[in-house]
């Protein structure tokens, strides 16, 4: 999040962000590419975590007022959008 603050601060929940939103696309794909339901499930779940956490950093961005809750509000709507899609892709996929 190259909007965010050059502060230590700021780069360590950028960084945090960085990680966790781009390991949700690398896990997903890995779930994709699945050799069992029992894996696929186990890799989502991974995702839905991931998902999580970024909700969680996107909060701490507006909370701390390190961006405007408006510039943050869009990404942390779209994040929740997904988590609801991949809980509900994980709770269709039970043995």
């Amino acid at each position: 999040m190259s909007s965010l603050p050059k502060t230590t601060i700021g780069r360590a929940i950028g960084n945090q962000l960085i990680r966790s939103g781009t390991s949700i696309g690398a896990n997903y794909r890995a779930a994709l590419r699945a050799r069992s339901k029992i894996e696929f499930i186990a890799k989502l779940g991974i995702v839905i975590e991931e998902a999580d956490e970024s909700e969680f950093w996107l909060e701490i961005i507006i909370e701390s007022n390190l961006l405007k809750k408006e510039l943050v509000d869009p990404l942390l709507k779209e994040t929740n959008e997904l988590i609801a899609i991949f809980v509900s892709t994980r709770k269709s996929s039970k043995l």
